[in-house]
């Protein structure tokens, strides 16, 4: 015969409170994403949108001085995203891609000013621009690549300038301080016309770019991107679970090396010149601002470096002198009070709005619940 059992030594177990039909828990929301990562991703699809709808729309209702400083700002555009995808991605805040950023538009600029049938190829000055700045960036990562934080920092100014001073310095090659003017246009296909017009270089430069922010949007979203993003946020467990940090980071630097040199290319294709002064610390530091304004985003980054040029160009009528004050403030105000970037910032408010009403419809229930429940 079995004994009977006590509940004090065998207590049953505890039933797991449930819901009421029609409510929802808020700690386990359906889906695979939380609602405040549904906003941002909505918020950067529409700013996405926004953003492509008025660079396909511009040319048509924007005065030519206007089109060509958006060409210009498309190719400083795969610069700033450039110096993102070091600092926002892999953790290496960079102000050296001007380095190469130059050697692409020298590249460019030499190919074009010796009036070759190829030299004035589009397709060909993008290739020899990327290649050679991919290769001037894998000569200076075999440095860098064993450097953090400030240090790397540090160094990749020392490689900037030291680029820029070589762009000075090496005249009979970069034409020293005057640089190399009065460059032929560019030919977008052999066998096509030249870029006579703002409006056709504006589409030659947003159909260029276009290109290489999608290759480089596809490789942050894929598994690369996510080793990237692991070595920023803990490189040491990385290590430890046996990935080549080294080798991933110098793999970044490289292909960052490679889309800054198209901006180059670019920068060539706009402005038919290339001098020093375009590679200079100014440009190096309002790259980086863009990405601090536009966060880890493409996006952002876009947005940010098309209003720091606006603010730029407007600033320097009534503040003449003044601008790169102006611009470093904007820095710090960017770094101390949106950490993850002005439009990361912006896209969040209807998910915070959301929530903060979701939290006031469920304080009455809550309330009434404790009501009933009261003897």
């Amino acid at each position: 015969m079995t004994p009977p059992t006590s509940s004090a030594t065998h207590p049953e177990p505890a039933v797991a409170p449930t819901l009421a039909d029609g409510q929802r828990s808020a700690a386990a929301p359906s889906g695979l994403f939380r609602p405040n990562q549904r906003s941002h991703a909505a918020g950067r699809l529409l700013a996405a949108a926004g953003l492509a709808g008025t660079g396909v729309s511009l040319p048509y209702w924007a005065d030519p001085y206007t089109t060509a400083t958006a060409a210009r700002i498309l190719a400083l555009a795969l610069l700033a995203v450039s110096v993102s995808v070091l600092t926002g991605h892999a953790g290496l805040p960079t102000l050296g891609q001007t380095a190469p950023f130059a050697v692409g538009a020298y590249t460019t600029a030499i190919l074009a000013g010796h009036h070759h049938p190829l030299g004035t190829v589009g397709v060909v000055q993008v290739a020899a621009a990327a290649a050679a700045a991919a290769g001037c960036s894998a000569l200076t990562g075999l440095l860098l690549v064993h450097t953090r934080g400030t240090v790397y920092l540090m160094v990749s100014v020392a490689i900037g300038n030291l680029a820029v001073t070589a762009a000075d310095q090496w005249t009979s090659v970069t034409g020293g301080t005057n640089g190399l003017n009065f460059l032929p246009p560019v030919r977008p296909l052999p066998g096509l016309g030249e870029l006579g017009t703002d409006r056709a270089t504006y589409w030659y430069c947003l159909a260029t770019a276009g290109l290489c922010l999608t290759v480089v949007w596809l490789v942050l979203r894929g598994p690369a991107g996510m080793l990237l993003r692991g070595v920023r946020d803990h490189e040491p467990r990385m290590q430890a679970s046996g990935h080549p940090t080294a080798r991933y980071l110098y793999t970044a630097h490289v292909g960052a090396g490679a889309l800054a040199g198209v901006g180059g290319a670019l920068l060539v294709t706009v402005q038919h010149a290339i001098t020093p002064g375009d590679a200079g610390f100014d440009t190096a530091a309002i790259a980086l601002l863009a990405g601090a304004v536009g966060g880890r985003s493409i996006t952002g980054t876009l947005a940010g470096l098309a209003a720091i040029i606006a603010a730029r160009d407007v600033a320097g009528g009534p503040f003449a002198g003044h601008t790169p004050a102006l611009v470093g403030g904007l820095y710090l105000l960017c770094v101390y009070l949106l950490p993850d970037g002005a439009l990361t910032a912006a896209s969040s408010i209807p998910g915070r709005v959301r929530a903060r009403l979701a939290r006031h419809r469920t304080r009455p229930d809550a309330a009434a619940a404790r009501t009933e429940a009261k003897p």
